[in-house]
């Protein structure tokens, strides 16, 4: 059987910070001249949040304005909007002691990338972290997967990526590594299903499973 490499999305899949991130892009276009909607804001998670705000700006001074903003408010309230979704800790354990290599691939900055991680408890299982500043190219492009599995060392064949976004399916599928699509996020199965992932899982319990099934253990 081959033990195939796990990468993972990070928010909306291994930790639930959606309230933090429509709270901060809340309060980053209080009193602007346009708000997105919650329902707008949610579509773009899984993409690089500058790319993001630079929909609501008009040149890139507004752009770094508003990224301070949400930067600000994102750093005072990371602690108590971020935890990890149930089962997360103890199936991420158990795979790295069955010898999984992990990695996470999110349009994150890799600073609080690995912040979000620590505080959760995560970062010691995670010894590839590729974030928005690590490739000049972002989901659903492909090159932040392929980062990943070159640090990793494996090749797409012996690899999976989980994610709760249409955007982690389709730069998994443009990886050629295997895609599974979590449910737990705040993408609906329809939506998940239009980026066409091999499997889907409704909680993270159920990956082990799947893993096994789609790499000749079962």
């Amino acid at each position: 059987m081959t033990l195939p490499a796990i990468l993972f999305d990070l928010d909306g899949t291994l930790i639930d910070s959606i309230e933090l991130i429509l709270s901060s892009a809340r309060h980053t276009f209080e009193e602007w001249r346009v708000r997105p909607t919650d329902a707008e804001w949610v579509a773009g998670i899984g993409t690089p949040l500058v790319q993001q705000l630079r929909a609501y700006a008009a040149n890139d001074d507004e752009v770094a304005l508003l990224l301070e903003r949400y930067r600000r408010y994102q750093h005072q309230h990371h602690d108590r909007l971020t935890r990890c979704y149930d089962d997360v800790p103890e199936v991420i354990a158990a795979l790295a002691d069955r010898g999984h290599k992990l990695a996470v691939v999110t349009s994150k900055a890799s600073p609080i990338a690995h912040q979000s991680l620590g505080f959760v408890g995560l970062d010691h299982f995670f010894p590839v972290v590729v974030g928005y500043d690590d490739t000049p190219r972002h989901k659903p492009d492909p090159e932040p997967v392929r980062v990943a599995l070159s640090r990793l060392g494996v090749s797409p064949h012996d690899a999976v990526f989980v994610g709760d976004s249409p955007h982690d399916i389709l730069a998994g599928n443009a990886a050629d590594v295997v895609t599974i699509a979590a449910l737990w996020g705040p993408f609906d199965r329809e939506t998940l299903a239009e980026a066409r992932p091999d499997h889907f899982i409704g909680c993270m319990a159920e990956l082990p499973g799947v893993l096994d099934r789609a790499f000749g253990r079962a």
